[in-house]
């Protein structure tokens, strides 16, 4: 085929760089019109390439979009012809070639490269034929975006051709699940009722592509050992590895790993057909290539495809390191800077988890679950017609699988959190598919309500809590992972509204975890803390976050007991935070934060008042914030808001005039000092000068309590008895004293209407009054009134140095039966699933598959992405992890997802 004249064109690279420049390579895909199938132009495209950067680097998103354009019906053509060559290649008896004969056939081209001699390698133009499909089909979504002309004629359009199968070993299914369901016909196999069609139509090229697929992640010496081979049949459907359906290991090879990952790799991209659709058209366009492998797919499959996906990811923290990198990783530290190169094992596992958790994710069309009335904890259930693997995965419920699955997660989280307990930065490589498996374990508690249970049941539910919640105080800076905190901050609300979860609460936390995270106590301390850490140190970042959360220690707050002082103080200092009128009026959303955080101070009241003297001491301690809530109105905290403003400027100003002058030696400060202010700064920024405004209403109340401010929204003034039917007189007073403020006043009518609310929201009396009045304040100022004079009282005849555990074992014997009400059933806050949430984590989903794909491959860059917007961030410098890198040897590549990031 090609005819070479030079020496040095005897090398495999001199060819690769002809496919770019000569006007026979890629550059002929657009400028000659209707290639035929048969020319010989095609087979270049299956013999060229050895690897997969080869066909990602010389072919590029702009060849096929060129083709598409200028010669579309090229593209349909490389598309047939890749197809049809991968269909012939299975049912050939030279397929898959053995390891020695691909090295041999390796020398063989390298020596007589340009004669037409060389022996044939047929695993290599599989793989060829599975990285063309990878690289041209991307952009063929891209080009039709929401419609599919081009799809339906090329991959839709039932053929008549005559179609080859490949024989297979056993019909008969290793593995079973038997459930309840079987008599009503939701778990059989039942095809479809379909339209009558022509008998010799046959399965479109879309549908015999999907079949291939499946058969090729089932091929003996392709990606399973040949010794399962099962007389002449090389397709034997067996589960990968052993865990869920198989108690075998059939073995497994770097080889057959990578084979499976390309394999893979293919059906991710076509199954990525729903990023090239809109959010709003996600349900109503569904991807026809999902549609078809959650559907369609034949119920022996799914479960093999299920379970070989769930066991190689679960198994992946139990394998045994087999080479020196892999020893020394687990020993030396920057050993990922030293050695270097892919971990065919570690791509494998991640891919599993993407693939998972995008056919357990879908739901669109005709895949969504079918709706539950009558159960609220599942108001959707999914069925084998809608999606299968949602279904299959939610009716496992052996005990030995939970047990398998869960020690895979968990192997996988501790292994996370031993890359964040290091004393040296960047000492070990942060476990690469962490990400992955966070959202495939949402997915396994969303479906499976008996994992559920055996999870909270177990030892290790705390533990895997924890580890969630260090994950996110780890991420909780980094802008490109907000969406994967906010979906932490989800799975522990699922988990809390769980009764046994609380259950677990006064348990310690056994697990390893960070130290900087680490917190004395029990399981409800860390909690706590670990919540409070997230809301005090993001500047208000994340305010997405913050109601999951606090909702969660809602639920929790019943079975709260022995809180220590830590704790206790760290949900008295989010109350006030969130009490701040600053905070408070910036947002319609923020006051239900507060309504849950009294929701937790009731719960702890009614159910474990005793049991909690320290929290109860600072719930009394902040009683002047629990009395000003009562009587709190938008005026006060417009006065409140331009007080600490006034207060900020009066303190620059200083600053700004000491700094003119020369600095005395007295006003060196010393760096530990310097810290503290920015400390002081940062958690003033975040939730609103948390300190400045504890003791604030009844420092202003006095001297601004003559003025009546009208906001633009608001025709009536604020309160005073006489201010509607008082004489002229007095009137004429109030509008003397008016105008005498008016400075002060417009300035608060700014405040109000500009430099308070974010978006454009502005505060309103009726919007506080219309929450304000629903505040639950009722138990704690019960507390308040019982107990507080009693405090006082032994604050007053007690030494101060014993005041406060006499005070703390007082609260100890406290008992308010006769004054409160009774403690009301417990109605925890679930979780609810709606359209908007199943979209935003179906783009968080395909974003961070987006962002995976970007290195080595670039499997979607430069493509029109529409489920999500991709932000390109300016290339950062290199760091001093890079500069190690080059001096130990090689050149170290950073990930490309620091350059690229999928907003979700």
């Amino acid at each position: 085929m090609f005819k070479l004249s030079t020496p040095f064109s005897l090398l495999p690279d001199a060819q690769k760089l002809g496919f770019r420049s000569s006007p026979g390579g890629i550059a002929r895909l657009a400028a000659v019109r209707n290639i035929p199938e048969a020319d010989t132009y095609w087979d270049q495209y299956i013999v060229l390439f050895d690897s997969a950067s080869d066909v990602f680097s010389l072919i590029t998103p702009h060849d096929i979009r060129r083709g598409l354009l200028e010669a579309p019906e090229n593209v349909a053509t490389l598309i047939r012809v890749v197809t049809s060559r991968l269909f012939a290649l299975i049912s050939d008896h030279t397929f898959p070639s053995s390891a020695n004969a691909s090295v041999a056939a390796f020398a063989s081209s390298f020596i007589q490269a340009g004669t037409g001699n060389s022996e044939r390698n047929t695993t290599k133009e599989v793989l060829n034929c599975l990285r063309i499909l990878q690289r041209v089909l991307p952009v063929v979504f891209e080009v039709d975006g929401e419609g599919s002309a081009f799809e339906q004629e090329v991959l839709w359009k039932k053929e008549e051709a005559a179609e080859e199968r490949v024989e297979v070993a056993s019909e008969t299914p290793q593995f079973v699940i038997d459930d309840e369901d079987d008599s009503d016909g939701e778990a059989k196999d039942v095809p479809a009722p379909v339209q009558a069609k022509p008998k010799k139509q046959l399965p479109s090229l879309g549908e015999r592509l999907f079949s291939t697929i499946i058969d090729l992640l089932f091929c003996c010496g392709f990606t399973l050992p040949p010794k399962i081979q099962a007389d002449h049949h090389k397709i034997n459907y067996v589960i990968w590895e052993k865990g869920i359906g198989s108690t075998l290991d059939p073995g497994s090879s770097h080889a057959y790993d990578n084979n499976k990952t390309e394999v893979l790799r293919l059906l991710l991209v076509l199954l990525s057909r729903q990023i090239y659709v809109s959010p709003a058209a996600l349900f109503s366009k569904p991807s026809l290539y999902t549609l078809h492998v959650v559907q369609k797919t034949p119920r022996r499959d799914v479960l093999t495809v299920l379970c070989s996906l769930l066991n190689t990811a679960m198994n992946s923290p139990l394998a045994v390191p087999t080479n020196l990198a892999g020893m020394a990783g687990k020993v030396l530290p920057y050993n990922h800077l030293v050695f270097k190169g892919e971990d065919p094992r570690s791509n494998l596992v991640g891919i599993c988890l993407q693939v998972l958790s995008v056919l357990l994710d879908f739901q669109s069309g005709s895949a969504r679950d079918n709706l539950t009335p009558n159960d609220e904890a599942n108001p959707s259930v999914p069925t084998a017609r809608t999606n299968a693997f949602r279904y299959f995965l939610m009716k496992l419920h052996r005990t030995q699988d939970f047990t398998f699955i869960l020690g895979g997660i968990a192997g996988i989280l501790e292994q996370q959190m031993a890359t964040m307990n290091n004393l040296l930065p960047g000492a070990k490589k942060s476990v690469p598919y962490v990400n992955e498996t966070v959202l495939f374990f949402w997915k396994m508690i969303e479906l499976n309500k008996k994992f559920r249970a055996y999870l909270l049941e177990s030892d290790k539910s705390m533990d895997l809590v924890a580890y969630l919640l260090c994950y996110a105080l780890e991420i909780k800076d980094k802008p490109h992972q907000h969406g994967l905190c906010r979906a932490l901050s989800y799975i522990v609300q699922t988990l809390s509204a769980e009764p046994s979860f609380g259950a677990r609460l006064t348990k310690p936390v056994k697990a390893q975890l960070p130290s900087k995270w680490n917190a004395p106590g029990t399981a409800a301390d860390f909690f706590i803390n670990a919540v409070y850490a997230i809301v005090a140190t993001t500047s208000g970042q994340l305010t997405s976050l913050y109601p999951a959360l606090v909702i969660a220690l809602s639920n929790s707050a019943p079975y709260f007991k022995n809180l220590t002082v830590t704790a206790s103080a760290r949900l008295i200092q989010l109350f006030t935070s969130f009490s701040n009128p600053l905070f408070l009026l910036a947002d319609e959303g923020h006051p239900r934060l507060l309504f849950f955080m009294l929701e937790i101070f009731n719960a702890v009241i009614l159910y474990n008042l005793s049991a909690n003297p320290n929290l109860i001491y600072g719930i009394l301690s902040a009683h002047k914030t629990f009395e000003d809530l009562g009587t709190f109105t938008l005026s006060r905290g417009l006065r409140e808001i331009r007080r600490v403003q006034l207060a900020k400027e009066e303190q620059a100003r200083k600053a700004d005039v000491k700094g003119k002058r020369p600095q005395a030696p007295g006003d060196d400060s010393q760096p530990h000092e310097e810290k503290a202010k920015l400390l002081r700064h940062e958690s003033e920024t975040a939730l609103g000068q948390n300190d400045s405004t504890e003791a604030s209403p009844r420092q202003s109340q006095g001297q601004d309590s003559e003025i009546s401010m009208v906001l633009p929204t608001s025709p009536t003034s604020e309160n005073m008895p006489g201010s509607t039917s008082g004489s002229e007189k007095a009137r004429g007073k109030m509008r003397a004293r008016r105008s005498q403020s008016l400075d002060r006043n417009n300035s608060l009518d700014r405040v109000a209407a500009a430099g308070v609310g974010r978006n454009g929201f502005v505060p309103t009396q009726e919007w506080v009054t219309s929450w304000q009045q629903g505040l639950p304040l009722d138990s704690v100022m019960l507390l308040i009134s019982e107990l507080l004079p009693k405090v006082q009282e032994m604050q007053a005849s007690r030494h101060r140095a014993t005041s406060t555990s006499a005070i703390v074992e007082f609260l100890g014997t406290a008992s308010l039966q006769h004054v409160l009400p009774p403690a009301p059933p417990l109605t925890p806050r679930r979780f609810l699933w709606s359209d908007s949430s199943i979209v935003w984590l179906t783009s968080l989903i395909w974003g961070e598959i987006y962002v995976r794909g970007m290195t080595p491959l670039g499997i979607w860059n430069a493509t029109n992405v529409r489920l999500f917007y991709v932000k390109h961030a300016p290339t950062q410098q290199r760091q001093l992890t890079e500069a190690v890198s080059n001096v130990v040897g090689g050149l170290w590549g950073r990930t490309n997802s620091d350059t690229a990031r999928p907003r979700t």
